[in-house]
């Protein structure tokens, strides 16, 4: 009976997952973008993905001599550009290098020991990119307010082919929380991947950035606070305010996306799953609203569902046409490893078809509607940006050439909606996005 009801639970499980048959055809351009093809080799991790206003593909990752996360040795950020929708790329080229370095034994003054964890974006109206990392040598578990893993900026001017030297901007994280009913916080990094850049707002000369971070509180307890910053990442401020974490325990790495009305969702690694919550906006120029009530996503809702495993994941909300009836709307995405363990990634994908789909973060937790699995191999972190032909440009961790030792190669893949769906949603660029608000606030 227990074996019975086992097959029942799995078939209903895989009953909307479409798995890739062919993962190198023509209709999917597949590169290695940063290959681990050894044990012996130094290995990569942590992709992150921006597209230019003239849409190139700059790719970014770890580059990791010492085998582990920032603070236990040298890390470079390492990048690819695509000027042709990812069919071609550039050869691996260095952004910034460590040094490996611990000055005297003070973690405070070893800001060159490595550069890791990127997250990136590229401004929509002019060549400026903005890249986000982890720096130094400390760790995030062993960190305090006094001795933190820092944090640091790079600029590009020209689209991604050089880079400014790393500035370091730690404090303009960590200060604002110090008098916060959860702060002190010990530490704290930027999620990797994708920082969002507002389709909508827009202040002085930037539309906002937004982007998310994971920080351990005063009593060490992991929380999520959104940031945005209207001077593409001059100056960074929490939305919400610092006392009320919109997601106060059991989250991890997060991301950040706007939902078709303009609210901000934020979506949290957890066991199992996603934790999400929705910002409302009272007034979004000046970004004052309030959060939701987050809620999980997993398997007990008909959510994402990662079997046995937590990882890094990207979110994303585009506008389609649902073919069957020829109908706009929006649809939400989310990666991660399916499981069980970090094997199987995959994307999941959600029809935001009315307001009640993602009114509340309850109601955008459940029911999601089918997924893409993408590899059977081993695999972990994964992101994806749109590319200028429309289709994404995901790119993940894969464990491709079965090598251990601290990484993975990391895969580029171009995918369309109709390969995520099977043929159920096209992109559909032309969407009203007010129009679609209005109509759906309606009924």
């Amino acid at each position: 009976m227990k074996k019975t009801l086992l097959i029942v639970l799995s078939a209903l499980m895989f009953a909307n997952t479409n798995i890739l048959a062919n993962a190198d055809s023509e209709s999917q351009k597949t590169f290695n973008l940063f290959p681990t093809k050894t044990t012996e080799d130094i290995p990569y991790r942590i992709p992150a993905i921006a597209v230019t206003k003239d849409g190139a593909l700059v790719a970014v990752a770890d580059y990791r001599f010492c085998r582990a996360d920032i603070g236990n040795g040298r890390i470079d950020l390492h990048s690819r550009i695509s000027y042709d929708n990812g069919a071609t790329w550039s050869q691996i080229k260095t952004i910034i290098s460590g040094d490996g370095k611990k000055v005297d034994n003070n973690p405070n003054i070893s800001l060159s020991a490595g550069y890791g964890d990127p997250c990136i974006v590229a401004d929509r109206e002019s060549n400026r990119l903005l890249l986000i990392c982890v720096c130094g040598y400390q760790t995030y578990f062993a960190a305090t307010r006094d001795v933190p893993n820092q944090v640091a900026r790079l600029y590009s001017d020209d689209g991604g082919k050089t880079w400014s030297k790393p500035q370091v901007i730690t404090e303009q994280f960590y200060a604002p929380l110090d008098k916060s009913l959860v702060g002190p916080i010990k530490s704290m990094f930027i999620g990797s991947g994708r920082i969002h850049q507002s389709r909508i707002t827009k202040v002085g000369d930037y539309y906002r950035l937004y982007a998310s971070m994971l920080a351990r509180d005063k009593d060490g307890r992991f929380c999520n606070f959104v940031v945005y910053s209207d001077d593409f990442g001059g100056q960074w401020d929490i939305l919400g305010g610092v006392d009320v974490p919109p997601i106060p325990l059991g989250g991890d790495e997060p991301k950040t996306e706007e939902l078709p009305d303009g609210s901000i969702l934020l979506s949290s690694r957890c066991g199992g799953g996603r934790l999400y919550n929705i910002f409302t906006f009272t007034d979004s120029d000046k970004a004052q609203g309030y959060w939701g009530k987050y809620a999980f996503s997993g398997e007990k809702n008909n959510g994402v569902t990662a079997l046995g495993n937590s990882c890094n994941g990207e979110v994303m909300i585009l506008p389609v046409k649902r073919n069957c009836d020829n109908k706009d709307m929006f649809i939400a995405l989310q990666s991660l490893p399916f499981g069980n363990g970090r094997t199987n990634v995959g994307i999941y994908y959600k029809e935001l078809a009315s307001f009640s789909d993602y009114n509340y973060p309850q109601n955008f937790a459940k029911e999601w509607d089918g997924r893409l699995q993408v590899t059977d191999k081993a695999s972990a972190y994964s992101t994806m940006i749109q590319q200028a032909n429309g289709a994404l440009a995901f790119i993940y961790e894969e464990d491709t050439y079965k090598t251990v030792g601290g990484g993975y190669s990391i895969i580029y893949k171009e995918l369309t909606i109709e390969d995520i769906t099977n043929g159920k949603y096209s992109y559909n660029p032309n969407v009203d996005r007010a129009q679609f608000v209005i109509d759906t606030l309606d009924k």
